[in-house]
């Protein structure tokens, strides 16, 4: 999830503007800024600036309003008349300075800056040019300056400090960064900007406990102190235009929406995805048109499985919007999410267009937007769908190299535990965590290729491998199950019972909340229980399974739910694939009772295809049905047609490449009628 560093200090900001000396036209100036009307005060001050281009008081106070309202360009431009009419008032110098800075004008910002420290004495205007030099080094990502503008900074100065710690952040030490945000912290008391970076920096270093308690911080202050924000407000974005709270100074000084958003990310490594878009949507409200690109691509990215018609808009107009006016508008993390989302929803040939069409922002960005990994990666991901046996090869030039790191990081474990430093432990169990988080993805992709091909041995023996490495790690498991499962072995149940092995683990961790599980893991182990002869055994796991949705359907007799009705399912299919119709039939129909709750565009899909087969074996003469199993398929065909006339008989990309919605699908009314009349015409025959 898209996270956005920033640095607040001190040299960012403006005390009041001084006073206009005429009567009532002053008067109404101040009293709409002083009530926080900025748009309403600048046309005011704009049309006194045309008649008397040269005023003083209604430049000053322009160039306020302009700032306030973060239009940083015009506020720039109202300091600099200011500067070049009234030169010996050094404050419009640095408020000069500041606007260019904010509105991105490094370059001009860093040489008025120069002009400052030049030509003012004054030690203290001199004081807060040099961190507002030290912050335009730190975001031009020029290190080498910053740490040397940093030497000639008090040492005891909180703004210093914090951007020591934000360069030590950028630099990946995230301890010593956390110490120096603290340290900040001690020095200045709170701030919002620094209880968010504290959380940051603890998130980055996974003590998300901790970074969820500044978060909360952050956001309960903002709610106590700015009641006018409207947090907790936003309920549905179709509603928000009408009280949208705009992107005032004030909701810029609270820190609130970095907060809001380092909460959603916190929640989303912890798969809370729900308590995740609930941070999301609880934000101070603000229009569609005045999201913050970190915003914009978290709300994209929450929102992927549910509306894909929106969350790739959202990722392209961030990505297009970068290409035509700078790689800092987006979140760094913006090309690769889409490229990955490209991938998973199969189309690949829309990535590579993506890919090739951004080589300038991979070739020219001063930040990493694409890392090397991830684009070797995608590189190779793309390249399977036309040269499987290339890809393959790429994957596993990547592989090698994850697996020497793994290597070394081993002996880096072991030697820190020899040595009885827990902190050495600790960092290195994580270094090597975060190494094997980066390997199993480019294992699960070679595996795919031998996996869409059915050479479930192949894919056995890749996983067997990386055993040394992955035998902890619940991706790995649970995808050797899954293989396993899929081979009829020999002698025959020998698979299934292997299969057991790496299924029961995980539904032993999940006992209390079974239904917690995966459907097809549950679904899985029950058929491996009765193809090793453990009856007894898959009927209780079902019992209890049972249970768990009596429970759930008691508490909330709206939600729908499909464990059971896919055990059911799978176990049907897997009687019907050994010929066994009258029983797999049989159990497919159950899995669907009752039909108002358990039938949709899913279940549909893979009952449909028993009742294919079925027909196909009786048309080719080689299944025999008996009257009585015929008159239940008829008679489960047609509660299937008055129960699916408004469900679509299967699940359309959400959307195509082109980015239009596709032709929505027949509906299962539509399809058990021709079900119906197949096997009617079968029977006749």
């Amino acid at each position: 999830v898209g996270k956005k560093k920033k640095i607040e200090s001190s040299t960012q900001q403006f005390p009041m503007a001084r006073r206009l000396t005429e009567g009532s036209y002053t008067s109404t100036v101040y009293s709409l800024i002083n009530s926080n009307k900025y748009d309403e005060a600048i046309p005011l001050l704009t049309r006194e600036l045309q008649n008397f281009p040269l005023n003083r008081a209604a430049l000053s106070l322009l160039g306020y309003c302009y700032y306030t309202t973060q239009n940083y360009t015009n506020a720039a431009q109202c300091y600099e008349q200011l500067v070049r009419h009234y030169p010996d008032v050094s404050e419009y110098k640095v408020y000069h300075c500041q606007s260019l800075h904010k509105a991105g004008l490094y370059a001009d910002a860093s040489r008025a800056a120069s002009m400052i420290v030049t030509n003012v004495p004054d030690i203290e205007l001199q004081s807060r040019i040099l961190k507002l030099q030290l912050v335009i080094k730190y975001e031009l990502d020029d290190m080498v300056g910053a740490r040397a503008l940093l030497e000639q900074c008090l040492p005891d100065d909180p703004d210093a400090i914090m951007v020591h710690g934000a360069i030590l952040y950028k630099e990946g030490k995230y301890a010593a960064a956390l110490k120096k945000f603290t340290e900040a912290q001690q020095l200045a008391g709170y701030q919002p900007f620094i209880a968010y970076n504290l959380a940051l920096c603890n998130y980055s270093i996974k003590q998300h406990q901790q970074a969820r308690k500044h978060v909360v911080e952050v956001m309960d202050r903002g709610f106590k102190e700015h009641p006018e924000l409207g947090i907790g407000t936003s309920g549905n974005f179709d509603e928000v235009e009408a009280r949208s709270v705009g992107n005032t100074r004030t909701l810029s000084e609270t820190a609130l929406i970095e907060a809001f958003n380092l909460k959603a990310a916190i929640e989303y490594d912890l798969k809370n995805f729900d308590t995740a878009k609930e941070a999301l949507h609880d934000m101070p409200p603000r229009t569609e048109s005045e999201l913050d690109p970190v915003t914009l691509h978290n709300l994209a990215l929450m929102h992927m499985d549910d509306n894909p018609q929106e969350g790739f808009p959202k990722l392209n107009f961030l990505l297009t919007s970068s290409a035509a006016n700078g790689t800092d508008i987006m979140p760094p993390e913006t090309l690769g999410n889409l490229l990955l989302l490209y991938c998973r929803y199969g189309f690949y040939d829309a990535a590579a267009d993506v890919l090739a069409e951004n080589q300038h922002i991979l070739q020219n960005s001063p930040k990493n937007i694409l890392d090397p990994e991830l684009h070797s990666f995608l590189d190779a991901l793309i390249l399977q769908q036309s040269a499987p046996e290339e890809a393959f090869r790429r994957f596993d030039d990547i592989a090698k190299k994850h697996i020497e790191v793994l290597r070394k990081l081993t002996k880096s474990v072991q030697d820190a535990k020899n040595s009885r430093d827990e902190e050495a432990t600790r960092a290195a169990v994580k270094a090597y965590d975060d190494q094997l988080e980066k390997y199993i993805p480019v294992l699960m992709a070679q595996a795919k290729i031998y996996w869409d091909m059915g050479n479930y041995p192949v894919v056995e023996k890749i996983f067997r491998q990386s055993l040394d490495f992955c035998i902890e790690h619940e991706t790995w498991r649970l995808n050797v199950a899954h293989v396993l499962f899929m081979q009829d072995g020999n002698p025959k149940d020998l698979k299934f019972k292997d299969a057991i092995k790496y299924y029961e683990p995980i539904v032993r961790k999940n006992q209390d909340q079974l239904l917690s599980v995966t459907a097809i893991v549950l679904a899985n182990l029950c058929v491996s229980y009765i193809m090793t002869s453990q009856n007894e055994v898959a009927e209780e796991l079902m019992r209890r399974i049972e249970k768990e949705e009596e429970r759930v359907q008691y508490q909330d007799p709206e939600k729908r739910v499909y464990h059971l009705c896919i055990i059911n399912l799978v176990i049907g299919t897997l009687y019907c694939a050994k010929g066994n119709y009258e029983f797999g039939i049989s159990r497919v129909i159950k899995s669907l009772e009752p039909y108002p709750k358990k039938l949709d565009p899913d279940t549909w899909f893979y009952a449909k295809r028993c009742f294919l087969a079925l027909a196909e074996g009786l048309a080719k003469h080689i299944v025999v049905f008996n009257d009585k199993a015929f008159s239940d398929v008829l008679a489960f065909l047609d509660a299937a047609d008055v129960h699916g006339r408004t469900i679509p008989a299967s699940t359309p990309p959400p959307i195509l490449p082109d980015g239009s919605t596709p032709l929505p699908p027949n509906t299962i009314s539509y399809e058990a009628r021709h079900l119906k009349r197949i096997f009617l015409q079968l029977k006749e025959w």
